[in-house]
């Protein structure tokens, strides 16, 4: 992914917010810059991939390009406090074209080098624990994912009930039937990652399918893909609502995951484009976690149970990559969860 600097994040933030701009228009906004720096850094910006130009003359006007508004270092704890409708550049549509011009990395060189070594710590510790240690781990993993998956989803299970639900299979008192099928459908679709490895690492629709309904069995009596319009909490993003549509969207992710570079940006594109495209009623974001471990696992790497994330920041990130198509709070959360897993399950 691009480095940008503070000066050049202001001018795609003038140029995004307006959705198209000239040299006149960031030149009003952007006034403490002078002509000379404007025009070098505009240049260097439509270099870089993350503007084009149209028009030409007087005429000429900028756009901020998918690499742009991927790149762009939205922080995302902070991203979802203004209300929905005060979000400057939202979109509110769901992005045609948007897989077929994803970069195939999606992280920095320097992250690469820090997953490689993180995952080689991983599989050593895998190597050399006994049987016994390592379903041990196992269980341990499948306890923390499956809490802290479904706190994300609002699930107010406590972690120590959630211990107790999956090792003793004694449910919470306090907590609703529903909250209970949660957590125990995430450890039977955690199992079935298991048991079902990805075949050559490749995803496919009837595999999501299978995935999902694992998911939100006795939760959710339609498990095809959505026929209709959803919406999105907090966010006035609008997902597809025709049924064709979302089919041939979420072809379109699937060969944009495949040609990723790394497993480790399969695993964040799968990541955010489930949650993006939401191909299903309900369960997208669970799907889409839960998606992006069987491809970590396809990697022999370690994948994430989320349990150090802030559920609220998780979900802020998310909204920054619905509205803005920034993948940069996602990216940064995604990067912290792999360091805390590789060095916390083995």
């Amino acid at each position: 992914m691009l480095s940008i600097t503070d000066r050049q994040f202001q001018i795609i933030e003038v140029i995004k917010n307006a959705k198209t701009a000239s040299f006149r228009d960031v030149m009003a906004i952007l006034a403490t810059y002078s002509e000379r720096t404007l025009k070098r850094e505009l240049s260097d910006l439509v270099n870089m991939g993350v503007l084009i130009m149209s028009g030409g003359g007087r005429s000429v006007v900028y756009t901020v390009t998918v690499l742009g508004r991927l790149s762009v270092p939205i922080i995302g704890e902070t991203y979802a406090v203004p209300e929905p409708e005060s979000r400057l550049g939202a979109l509110q549509n769901y992005q045609f074209g948007l897989w077929q011009h994803f970069p195939t990395k999606l992280f920095s060189d320097s992250i690469y080098r820090e997953f490689e070594t993180l995952t080689t710590i991983y599989q050593e510790s895998l190597r050399t624990q006994s049987a016994d240690i390592r379903k041990r781990e196992l269980e341990r993993f499948i306890i923390e994912l499956s809490w802290k998956s479904s706190r994300i989803e609002g699930n107010t299970y406590t972690f120590l009930d959630t211990e107790r639900l999956l090792r003793e299979g004694v449910s919470s008192s306090m907590n609703s039937v529903e909250e209970t099928q949660m957590i125990l459908n995430h450890k039977e679709a955690f199992d079935f990652v298991i048991s079902n490895p990805l075949d050559n690492g490749k995803l496919t629709q009837a595999y999501i399918e299978s995935l999902h309904t694992h998911l939100m069995r006795d939760l959710l009596v339609d498990m095809d893909w959505r026929r209709s319009g959803v919406g999105i909490t907090g966010s006035t993003y609008h997902p597809l609502d025709n049924q064709f549509q979302i089919v041939e969207a979420l072809d379109d992710l699937l060969q944009a995951i495949e040609r990723m570079a790394t497993v480790y940006d399969k695993a964040l594109l799968c990541l955010c484009g489930i949650s993006y495209i939401q191909p299903f009623v309900d369960g997208n974001k669970r799907t889409a976690r839960l998606l992006a471990n069987a491809l970590l696992l396809s990697g022999m790497a370690a994948p994430l149970s989320y349990r150090s994330i802030d559920e609220v920041h998780y979900r802020s990130a998310l909204l920054a990559f619905y509205e803005q198509l920034s993948i940069m709070p996602m990216q940064k959360i995604f990067t912290e969860q792999y360091e805390f897993a590789a060095k916390n399950y083995h």
